[in-house]
């Protein structure tokens, strides 16, 4: 065997398990303990500044810089309490993960420990250095990081975190959090005005989110082995090995004790931090696995799944495991998603997405489905957009996951509900007659929950309460589809508002002017609904009829961007403008064409500098057998039969990866980005990956196990 293969897996098998011990056994009593929330605000501030923090919270309202030095005395008191010497501003920039600049408290100077009000609102980062589409040239540096009161400040790894925002000089956002505040205040806005036509006491409308995160976990030093995970996050070759998922065995198993260990360290972490965690289970995949917490405000969500990403990697480190978060590590098995669990909620306490035995409330909820449904219809090729990457590009529609075709599902009763009111919306009430009845609102009810199935086919499903998107990718920043969601919802609940105005301006009663306006937009967007499997090519042929589109690949996909009704609807809301948009664009372009570059790179690396060689080291091993048993009058066809094969697999392999390189070459001396990262789509992706990693996973086959130099699938997944 490989020597560094069999040094790899010696130590992965050899690891002692590693001792995890809860600082009680009641999570409660260590809950939120790293986070400067409002029980140590209450505690630690003076009733006036902790009034002024809860109305920045609440309200948004600004805080001055007397209340800011305040705010600051506290925290430092609080943090070098715990042990805490340094703080940043952490935010969330374009490269997709979070950033963070250290400083001391230590002024040394002055011989004390120092954090003034001045620090803990504002920072400057370097915004050259980030992802900017062109906003800042490389000369202009300056950049700024404010503070997100909303999102609580924490202690992570002995340092104080402060959640900020990260804009340009000029004032760009050039973060994921500045758009979804702003979206937050559209839906708002929006959302509001539709509710006070059932409720005029709803004042406050808060989108929440429940993100469900999947992953994979292998031994370290498995991972250390192969370049093509350590450089692209996915194995680029890797034959699947005898047994798989075929069984359907390990969903829902008995979780391996090593990983158990990692898990219930990693949530006694997050606890700490005010993570809600509460679900963990075996995912379909071998080694693949699932995190889920509760609900929470959806800028706090987001904040909250971007630190545990990073908390399960630096937790992982101390088991001595790897978590994988990229779409689709292994070819074969199912690809992880994060699946987004979005819902609004009024500051009455009341869940829009949630039916009751309320006639009135249900009506109120008809409008929200409807008008979801309807925001999908009308923005399904930018909701697309929203979650393409090149990782996801592996995953989406490969009978694991979505498809990119975009579509809804409701289930069978909501969708029967919605049939009989655009077919009897045209009921005429006499006095008296309860209109409910007469347009089949009154089997609402009847859906309270879980009174319809699930399709985990369908991209965009009603679940009972809420939303699930399941198409975002498992290492994406779920800010940027919530931020499009967000938009595209308050869109159509703002001209929702003006066709019920028109209709009641013209004499319809209030309630019957909703009901003209819902059947109106259900007989609009009954094209995105689908109740069926969105895996079959029935559902492909049947989506292209409809006129829906199916953006299979990412830089098709990221043409809507470029739609001027695109730019118009996100400036109409005030969440990013036409600079921030095309500067976006240009960002997603620029990442995937690296994406693929970089794993072209590693294919060819590992195609000529490994699997070549090694297969000609036992070519030449047969040929010399075979030559041996020809001198003694011998034939040995099996030999002459797999050197044959070899050289077959050795020529294909060697001549994709140089046309795979020089496709590369004349790609790279394209100065137009759109066409340049299509070009890498088509022309180096499609045309050569397959190919290549065809030719390689069947010398994998072939040579002798001894032999091959690079960790195998079955040795990597079935983690003990």
């Amino acid at each position: 065997m490989a020597t560094l293969r069999q040094r790899a897996l010696l130590i992965a098998q050899g690891r002692p398990k590693i001792p995890v011990t809860p600082p009680s056994t009641k999570i409660s009593d260590f809950y939120g303990s790293h986070v400067f929330g409002t029980k140590q605000m209450k505690e630690s501030l003076a009733p006036s500044v902790y009034k002024k923090v809860v109305e920045a919270i609440d309200k948004g309202a600004k805080i001055d810089p007397a209340t800011a030095e305040e705010i600051a005395s506290a925290v430092k008191v609080w943090a070098l309490s715990k042990g805490v010497t340094h703080y940043t501003h952490w935010f969330q920039p374009l490269t997709g993960s979070t950033a963070e600049k250290h400083d001391a408290f230590f002024d040394a100077h002055a011989g004390i420990e120092k954090f003034k009000g001045s620090a803990l609102v504002q920072q400057e980062p370097d915004a050259s250095s980030f992802p900017n589409g062109g906003i800042r040239s490389t000369f202009e540096a300056r950049g700024y990081t404010a503070w997100d009161p909303s999102s609580p400040i924490f202690i992570f790894d002995k340092t104080l975190c402060v959640p900020t925002i990260f804009v340009s000089y000029t004032g760009e956002a050039l973060d994921y959090k500045t758009p979804l505040l702003k979206s937050m205040e559209a839906v708002n806005d929006a959302a509001v005005q539709i509710c006070q036509l059932f409720d005029r006491n709803v004042r406050k409308v808060i989108p929440s989110l429940g993100v469900e995160q999947e992953y994979f976990v292998i031994d370290r030093a498995l991972f250390a082995t192969r370049p093509d995970l350590v450089m692209a996050g996915r194995t680029v070759f890797g034959h699947n090995p005898a047994r798989g998922q075929q069984l359907e065995d390990h969903y829902f198993g008995s979780i391996p004790n090593r990983v158990k260990d990692f898990m219930m360290d990693f949530e006694i972490e997050a606890h700490k931090l005010g993570i809600p965690v509460s679900t963990r289970h075996n995912e379909v995949a071998p080694g693949q696995f699932e995190v889920a917490p509760v609900f929470e405000e959806i800028n706090k969500a987001i904040d909250h799944n971007q630190l545990l990403m990073d908390l399960m990697e630096k937790v992982a480190e101390k088991h001595s495991l790897k978590v994988l978060f990229h779409e689709k590590p292994f070819a074969g098995v199912n690809g992880s998603g994060k699946h987004n669990n979005w819902s609004l909620i009024t500051d009455t306490g009341v869940n829009l997405f949630q039916p009751s035995n309320s006639a009135r409330e249900n009506l109120q909820f008809l409008t929200f489905v409807v008008a979801t449904v309807k925001a999908v219809y009308d923005n399904a090729d930018l909701l697309r957009a929203s979650i393409a990457s090149a990782s996801n590009d592996f995953r989406l529609g490969a009978n694991e996951a979505p498809p990119a075709i975009m579509s809804v599902f409701l289930g069978s009763t909501l969708t029967a509900v919605l049939d009989e009111l655009e077919k009897n919306g045209n009921v005429k009430i006499e006095k008296g007659d309860n209109m409910y009845m007469k347009l089949g609102i009154s089997k609402i009810p009847e859906i309270i929950l879980d009174n319809t199935d699930r399709n985990r086919t369908s991209p965009f499903a009603f679940t009972g309460n809420k939303f699930e998107f399941r198409a975002v990718g498992s290492s994406a920043n779920s800010a940027g589809p919530m931020t499009v969601l967000n938009v595209i919802v308050s869109e159509v609940l703002k001209g929702m508002a003006k066709d019920i105005e028109k209709e009641m301006a013209a004499g319809k009663e209030k309630k019957i002017a909703i009901v003209n306006v819902l059947r109106k937009y259900i007989k609009d967007s009954k094209k995105i609904r689908f109740e069926g499997d969105g895996y079959s090519e029935e559902w492909a042929q049947e989506a292209e009829k409809r006129g829906l589109s199916n953006l299979k690949s990412t830089p098709f996909a990221l043409d809507a961007y470029r739609d001027k009704n695109v730019i118009a609807l996100f400036e109409k809301h005030g969440v990013l403008n036409e600079l921030e948009v095309h500067a976006r664009h240009e960002i997603m372009l620029e990442n995937y064409i690296k994406k693929v570059q970089i794993e072209s790179r590693v294919m060819g690396d590992l195609a000529l500098n490994h699997v070549i060689p090694t297969a000609i080291q036992y070519q030449n091993k047969l040929i010399e057998n075979a030559t041996g048993l020809k001198n003694l009058g011998l034939e040995n066809k099996a030999a002459i039969e797999t050197i044959n094969q070899i050289t077959g697999y050795l020529e294909s392999l060697k001549q994709n990866v140089d046309e795979m390189i020089d496709a590369r070459r004349h790609l790279n001396k394209e100065e137009d980005i759109v066409v340049r990262a299509k070009g890498y789509c088509t022309d180096v992706k499609e045309a050569y990956f397959d190919k290549i990693r065809y030719a390689a996973d069947k010398l994998e086959l072939i040579v002798d196990d001894e032999f091959w130099p690079l960790v195998k699938y079955r040795e990597m997944l079935f983690i003990k």
